[in-house]
């Protein structure tokens, strides 16, 4: 498919502009927000000569115009810079520590989304008109509407606190971390068969992803149950119906047509998760990359905070590629 190619390196080639301009707003905005990141880190009863040897350090003294050309060469030859904080470690290395448990939150709580949202759009779509296609709709409304952190707690001290059933913060339970090959701690758990990891990863995993999954599980509820009910109408399913074709081959035929919209709603849906993951992981105790972002915003660590945007710009991206991928091969019809 060579306009698809095409495509991919269009697209590619528009993620430098898209990202520069990130980059550039976001360098310029840290920087003349009030506050000294160097007087945050140390306090404010250090010797001026100190702080201001510090600042040299960090090259924070160096005319604007200077630091934004000196960190944009930095980035573009791939250092993303080290971190003004706790042992001035390279950003990149802070960032992998936190990804993966983001990632992992991301993918559950994306998975349960998707799952809630196509099972009870497809029933409101086969039940339409009925008390349960009223019910179902309510739910979506209600799903989407709901405040993360209060729901989150509420499903604490539910499952939590009451009856005891799931941790209410944390990743795993205090050694039992299996040995570290991807990060996720699922996959790791599996990986080395470590069984006891796996169980202890996945009760943590529960609520939290629960949470995500039922607030954003609205969108797809609305979505499927009106593209399903719009494909039913039309005339290719009259036709199975009018041969005789078994209901369960129609509701197949049905749904893999209205799927081809839902696609672009999981894009955009598993890139909002990834970006938006600050209120589920500041709730549940979570390590991720919310709590990172927002620790290094409140220390004023330009490095950091730039380095995860600039991260963040580019696999979202990314995703956004895939999705336009798949959406193509599932649709022959569209052509780039």
């Amino acid at each position: 498919m060579p306009s698809l190619k095409t495509y991919i390196i269009t697209r590619a080639l528009t993620v430098l502009p898209t990202v520069l301009i990130l980059l550039t707003v976001v360098f310029f905005i840290l920087r003349v927000l009030p506050g000294d990141p160097i007087a945050a880190m140390v306090g404010q009863k250090v010797p001026p000569e100190v702080l201001e040897k510090m600042r040299e350090e960090a090259g924070l003294n160096k005319p604007l115009i200077v630091q934004y050309v000196d960190y944009l060469s930095s980035v573009f030859r791939g250092d993303l810079g080290k971190s003004m904080i706790w042992g001035k470690r390279p950003v990149i290395d802070e960032i992998m520590d936190r990804f993966p448990a983001t990632l992992e939150l991301t993918i559950f709580g994306f998975a349960l989304s998707v799952l809630i949202g196509l099972i009870t759009g497809s029933i409101a779509a086969f039940r339409r008109g009925s008390a349960i296609d009223t019910s179902m709709r309510i739910y979506s409304i209600v799903a989407y509407t709901l405040f993360i952190p209060w729901f989150g707690m509420l499903l604490q001290m539910v499952f939590g606190i009451y009856l005891g059933m799931f941790p209410i913060g944390g990743r795993i339970d205090p050694g039992l971390e299996p040995a570290r090959i991807t990060g996720l701690y699922v996959v790791d758990s599996l990986l080395t068969l470590n069984f006891d990891s796996l169980s202890s990863a996945l009760l943590h995993l529960f609520l939290p992803s629960l949470t995500l999954g039922i607030v954003l599980s609205g969108a797809y509820t609305r979505l499927v149950r009106n593209n399903l009910i719009d494909v039913l109408s039309q005339d290719f399913i009259l036709a199975y119906r009018a041969r005789g074709i078994r209901s369960s081959k129609i509701a197949f035929h049905a749904m893999k047509n209205a799927f081809i919209p839902v696609i672009t709603l999981m894009g955009l849906q598993f890139a909002i998760l990834l970006a938006g993951a600050v209120l589920t992981e500041t709730t549940f105790s979570w390590p991720g990359m919310g709590t990172f972002l927002l620790e290094r915003i409140q220390y004023r660590d330009y490095t950091s905070v730039q380095g995860a945007i600039v991260f963040y710009a580019l696999f979202v991206a990314l995703i956004s590629l895939i999705v336009d991928v798949i959406y193509a091969l599932v649709d022959p019809r569209i052509r780039y």
